[in-house]
């Protein structure tokens, strides 16, 4: 399984939002949504405020390969489950940079709905050159 190297996830640490597109079934990127990312040590994670039911988290269902582009990055990326229910250590993430936003923004963005739509970006995949 490919890494991010230290430069990816500097940039993609230090920028607020990222654009996401996930791959359709014919191998098409949908469009990108803008959406927050966190870094927890050497993993990227994103979350769905609106829980599993928004459009574009069903997207990333489908094949389970996307297309990111933030902070001078551009990369073709897997979608996978976050693994052993790093939910609370997200939730800190999202809390710690995401700071200087409302209480109920960061409410949202860590309340029960969005924690069951995380998915952990892992670069590369199948679909590698992007698009």
């Amino acid at each position: 399984m490919a890494a991010w190297t230290s430069g990816e996830l500097g940039k993609i640490a230090g920028t607020d939002e990222l654009r996401i597109a996930s791959r359709r079934g014919d191998g098409t990127l949908t469009s990108p949504r803008i959406i927050w990312v966190v870094r927890l040590g050497d993993d990227l994670y994103v979350r769905s405020v609106n829980g599993r039911g928004s459009a574009w988290f069903r997207g990333t269902q489908v094949r389970h390969e996307g297309h990111i582009q933030v902070g001078g990055v551009s990369k073709d990326v897997t979608f996978t489950d976050p693994g052993d229910d790093p939910g609370d250590q997200i939730d800190g993430a999202y809390r710690a940079k995401y700071r200087r936003y409302a209480a109920d923004i960061i409410g949202h963005i860590t309340s029960p709905q969005a924690r069951a739509a995380t998915i952990r970006l892992v670069p590369g995949g199948p679909a590698q050159g992007g698009q």
